[in-house]
């Protein structure tokens, strides 16, 4: 049977640039891949197709030959023996983990690392600050667990002296290839784990772990307008990689205490004051609390309660930045729940000596107005 050509295969012009072809052939590779269809024999054949115009189409030389000669070139030296495209395992891994290499890992054919020298893993501790240490940086002390290399065995996870055994397995290669499907598959050596080797004596104190859990203590540097949730990391403070391997990162997470008067919102700090009806009546100066000291507030006379005063500069700092959020202050007019006779008489005075205020004059129009509406 004739082979159809190859840029009806993959569904692309003949124009089509590296990014296109690969990305229509691992749609279709995808679609028919036959580990995703174990028993249908036409998308294996499928997918032998596609997998062969794509190795053509993807060869600068071998689809400048296809162009000019079509599939007669693969008997002239152009691509492929004499049948054209020849599959084998080795061959085709290598064109399968070009084009899908980043879905596992960005590995392209074989082991591309040595199992033995495994990064270690990262570490997260969550740190409480205040309001006012975040506010001016501070420096805290932490405490936590994490691994160490073993320094009974040196970190071999043999008894003193012992050293490990290459695996009978995988022959000390870490890793075991079987075959599936079209493909050939690696994966971690069940035997050694991945390791290469066999401990027979392990050591009395990491039992063959070859790291031990192991208290720490840290400074940190917490810079100034830290929030929530943000990190600081601490690079190559996490755990130790087994048998030498390099060491994890530490990730400190802020977490900011909740405070008596104050609350955040990004780096402006919001609170209340309470007033009494007459330092709102009258007018007063009254004292503020931030993060770094008082700050002195005049209060005009006949404040209603409600009203925000803004201090400029003294929220938190802007956290890698120059300046600061501001403060920004409501006052609320604190009316007494309880009074006793003498305080009631002078209020009845006051009120009968006080004008009409202008919000109930004003109140008092729209009462009005709302009667003469048909």
């Amino acid at each position: 049977m004739a082979k159809r050509d190859y840029y009806d295969v993959l569904g692309v012009q003949r124009t089509s640039g590296a990014d296109e072809l690969k990305k229509a052939y691992r749609k279709l590779a995808l679609q028919f891949h036959p580990d995703k269809n174990p028993d249908d024999k036409g998308a294996e054949e499928k997918f032998k197709e596609v997998s062969e115009a794509y190795d053509v189409l993807s060869d600068a030389k071998k689809r400048q030959m296809y162009d000019q000669f079509g599939h007669a070139a693969s008997g002239a030296g152009g691509f492929g023996g004499g049948g054209g495209y020849e599959y084998n395992s080795g061959g085709f891994q290598d064109l399968f983990n070009d084009v899908f290499g980043d879905f596992f890992g960005g590995q392209r054919g074989g082991r591309s690392r040595d199992p033995r020298k495994q990064r270690g893993a990262d570490l997260r501790y969550t740190l409480t600050v205040s309001f006012e240490d975040a506010g001016v940086g501070c420096e805290k002390q932490i405490s936590f667990m994490r691994n160490r290399s073993c320094t009974t065995c040196k970190g071999s996870g043999s008894k003193s002296g012992e050293t490990p055994t290459p695996c009978v397995q995988c022959g000390g290669a870490g890793e075991v290839r079987f075959q599936q499907g079209f493909f050939a598959v690696s994966r971690p050596c069940p035997q050694c784990h991945g390791e290469g080797t066999v401990i027979k004596n392990p050591c009395n104190t990491c039992r063959g772990a070859r790291v031990v859990q192991t208290p720490t203590k840290l400074a940190v540097s917490v810079p100034a307008g830290v929030n929530t949730g943000q990190r600081l990391k601490l690079k190559s403070e996490g755990d130790e990689g087994p048998q030498g391997g390099p060491p994890g990162d530490l990730y400190v997470v802020i977490q900011l205490a909740q405070h008596v008067l104050f609350e955040r919102q990004d780096d402006e700090i919001m609170c209340e004051v309470p007033l009494s009806y007459s330092e709102a009546a009258l007018g007063t100066e009254i004292s503020v609390p931030t993060l770094n000291g008082q700050v002195s507030l005049k209060i005009p006379h006949g404040t209603p309660s409600g009203k925000t005063f803004r201090v400029k500069g003294k929220g938190f700092p802007h956290l890698g930045g120059y300046g600061a959020g501001d403060l920004f202050v409501r006052v609320v007019v604190d009316v007494p729940a309880s009074l006793n006779s003498e305080q009631k008489d002078l209020l009845k005075k006051l009120e009968t000596a006080t004008q009409e205020t202008p919000m109930k004059k004003e109140y008092k129009e729209k009462i009005r107005s709302l009667k003469k509406t048909p």
